[in-house]
């Protein structure tokens, strides 16, 4: 099964690349931009077929390694 993650900073965290965008797009005369965020997304295949055990398993695969709990926030979709 595939399993998409996708991790962003938490909500009222400062996200330095997005303000530099923001600005930089602004300056090119986009004008309409009024926020931007990056973050990132991991995809991974696991074999099996319980989704939940699944997800359960990347949840602590997160907290342990792919995210920063303290400062990002993940969620974890199965997308086949």
């Amino acid at each position: 099964m595939k399993i998409r993650i996708d991790i962003r900073r938490k909500e009222g965290l400062s996200d330095p690349e997005g303000v530099t965008t923001q600005r930089a797009l602004q300056n090119l005369g986009y004008d309409g931009v009024t926020a931007t965020h990056f973050g990132r997304t991991i995809y991974l295949e696991m074999e099996g077929d319980d989704t939940g055990a699944a997800t359960a398993e990347v949840e602590a695969m997160c907290r342990q390694l792919l995210a920063n709990p303290v400062i990002e926030d993940f969620q974890i979709e199965v997308v086949g």
